[in-house]
């Protein structure tokens, strides 16, 4: 999905992530159901109307700070292994995951774009797919290596691992952890 520029003024940086820092903070305090565009734009010292100018919902506000954060949190490792690559990723992404609120933030979000078909489509484009490539590109490079199994492919193997953190997230909210990462990877590389 292509982003259409939004009309008004170009994005400040500094309001960017001032107005992002405060969702995360706010999000923290309040919960998803507390959480408003009122409520962020007073915590940032931004004006309601430029929230409202750069995203169309808490919930757009909300999935871009959680992807920031994600995107600092979980870096691309490059080990030369995939079982080296895959175990930090995942410990990396089941301890942010784990931390609440991003738990119950990706709940929160999950549920949204469940009720609303426009965010939906957003969230899947800009957040889900976002850290899918990000594995991919690990995926990739174990493919060029040689490491993944015969007979699996990119997808199924991307499959795997964010279905098990949505299943854990969504239905059993079984605890993510670093043993979770390391069943994942003796399951990925010894298939």
């Amino acid at each position: 999905m292509t982003e259409q520029p939004r009309p008004g003024r170009k994005r400040s940086a500094a309001s960017r992530d001032a107005i992002l820092v405060a969702t995360l903070e706010l999000i923290t305090e309040v919960g998803y159901a507390g959480l408003t565009i009122e409520g962020i734009a007073a915590r940032s010292g931004a004006g309601k109307q430029t929230v409202y100018r750069w995203w169309p919902s808490k919930a757009d506000v909300l999935m871009e700070a959680l992807a920031s954060k994600a995107d600092l949190i979980v870096p691309v490792p490059d080990h030369g292994t995939l079982a080296a690559d895959l175990r930090e990723f995942l410990r990396d992404t089941f301890a942010l995951g784990g931390k609440q609120p991003v738990g119950d933030t990706l709940r929160a979000l999950m549920a949204q774009a469940q009720v609303d078909p426009a965010f939906g489509d957003r969230f899947r484009e800009d957040f889900l797919l976002r850290r899918r490539e990000v594995l991919g590109l690990l995926v990739d490079r174990a493919a060029e290596r040689g490491e993944l199994p015969a007979g699996v492919g990119r997808e199924t193997v991307i499959d795997v691992v964010f279905g098990t953190l949505w299943y854990r997230l969504l239905a059993t909210r079984t605890p993510l952890g670093p043993d979770l990462a390391d069943e994942l990877v003796a399951l990925i590389v010894r298939a």
